[in-house]
């Protein structure tokens, strides 16, 4: 059994999604998104925004336990300094996780996609009709916490076919060795 934390990483809203997963089951346990702007629309610093996501992933991490923590990775957007803030939102959950001692692990948003819709070009309505039907929600999650949950669930796949194949490797050099 594994406990997964999914972020989908913004420097405005962050999405997280937790699943657990027994074998092949996945079980959904929660999602949301860290707002990092205030609803009266008052802008806060960068610094302040990296603490909010920090200090909102450590307290996730401290609710449900995950054993494991995956995040997506950043995209090289029109904007470079959007991809720059991108990819500070991204250090400051990722430290959350080390701080936490979890082991990182990171996504494209193809390989997301690739993993739930069955194509990397799928659009979020996609994302967030698959991850809806995998996880029998009754209702469709918000667009960032379904890529988080997304995120979570690429986790999942790419740890169910790495243990296939070490499975079929093993059955490989076992067949050799008689």
């Amino acid at each position: 059994m594994a406990i997964i934390l999914g972020i989908d990483p913004g420097s405005r809203l962050t999405g997280y999604g937790v699943i657990e997963q027994q074998g092949s089951r996945l079980t959904y346990l929660g999602s949301g998104c860290i707002r990092v702007v205030p609803s009266n629309g008052d802008e806060r610093t960068l610094a302040e925004r990296l603490r909010i996501i920090h200090d909102g992933v450590s307290e996730l991490i401290t609710q449900f336990q995950p054993t494991e923590f995956a995040i997506e990775q950043i995209f090289m957007a029109r904007n470079p300094d959007s991809a720059l803030k991108l990819g500070q939102a991204r250090g400051a959950a990722i430290v959350a996780a080390a701080r936490h001692d979890l082991i990182v692990a990171e996504y494209s948003a193809r390989q997301v996609k690739q993993a739930v819709v069955g194509t990397g070009a799928a659009d979020k309505a996609q994302v967030q009709h698959m991850v809806t039907q995998m996880l029998k929600l009754p209702v469709k999650p918000q667009a960032d916490a379904a890529d988080a949950l997304a995120v979570a669930i690429c986790h999942c796949h790419t740890n169910q076919s790495l243990i296939s194949m070490s499975g079929a490797a093993r059955k490989t050099v076992r067949r050799r060795l008689r």
